[in-house]
């Protein structure tokens, strides 16, 4: 490989990383929700192995990427399941007494994974038609696709799914030290839910809206404008409630304090 080729390919890998990044935010925030419903000590371990079932699913999807330009069915279930989440933790919440069920192991690993192969499609697909434009190399073909460019894929691939673990712990911390910030993460998972119902409503085989407006500036503003005011709303929000709770915590201590004493 030849020093401007081998320069092409480096760059499509950092455009891949990038985008995956970007790509990462939202998909990392539903998996910590996912995840932080276990014992602290299961939730690393249920997150490196649904990501690992998830990375699996993305290499042998590449061998199958004319299939899963079809395939819309996926998106649609987890859009609706993203949604559910949203709704039934609102609606939990309404119930004064709440009883807190932990939730399985296996359970949770079978929900991260299948959330994140909801996810995959769109970087997948993307990825794809970044790297299908670069110049065919000498060095074999693997399911049909080039080999230096099936590595590109498999390397923007892992980078998402490095981005997504250590994002998604990050939330996990946030989410424990600020348990207000749930109600606002539950919000964006819903409006996460909403976002692959619209890339479903946009596939080819449903087109109840172009595909244009999918991937213009106007739906993708929205998006992320609700997604960070969202996310900022819910962080000033648990900000001062927890300003609130000490304080209400000494004048309770207090108030129990004088009804000691009176008696």
């Amino acid at each position: 490989m030849d020093l401007s080729l081998f320069l092409q390919y480096g760059s499509v890998v950092l455009i891949l990383v990038v985008l995956e990044g970007l790509l990462s935010a939202d998909n990392a925030l539903v998996l910590a929700v996912m995840a932080k419903s276990l014992p602290k000590e299961q939730q690393k371990k249920a997150l490196n192995i649904g990501l690992a079932f998830a990375f699996a699913f993305r290499i042998g999807a590449i061998f199958i990427i004319s299939f899963l330009f079809n395939v819309w069915q996926v998106q649609a279930a987890g859009a609706a399941y993203l949604i559910f989440l949203a709704i039934k933790h609102f609606i939990k919440n309404d119930h004064k007494e709440k009883k807190v069920k932990e939730k399985s192991f296996k359970g949770v690993v079978t929900q991260i994974a299948f959330a994140d192969i909801a996810f995959a499609i769109d970087s997948i697909l993307a990825a794809v038609a970044l790297v299908i434009a670069l110049p065919a190399t000498s060095f074999g073909h693997i399911g049909g696709i080039d080999t230096a460019q099936f590595i590109v894929i498999v390397l923007g691939a892992l980078a998402g799914l490095i981005i997504i673990r250590f994002a998604s712990a990050l939330f996990i911390r946030l989410l424990t030290d600020r348990p207000s910030l749930e109600s606002a993460a539950m919000l964006i998972v819903g409006w996460v839910g909403v976002k692959l119902a619209v890339h479903t409503l946009a596939h080819d085989a449903v087109h109840l809206i172009p595909h244009s407006f999918v991937e213009g500036p106007i739906w993708n503003s929205i998006f992320w404008v609700v997604m960070i005011s969202l996310a900022v709303g819910g962080w000033f929000y648990s900000g001062s409630k927890q300003k609130e709770t000490p304080f209400h915590n000494e004048t309770t201590a207090n108030i129990t304090k004088k009804e000691k004493h009176s008696i």
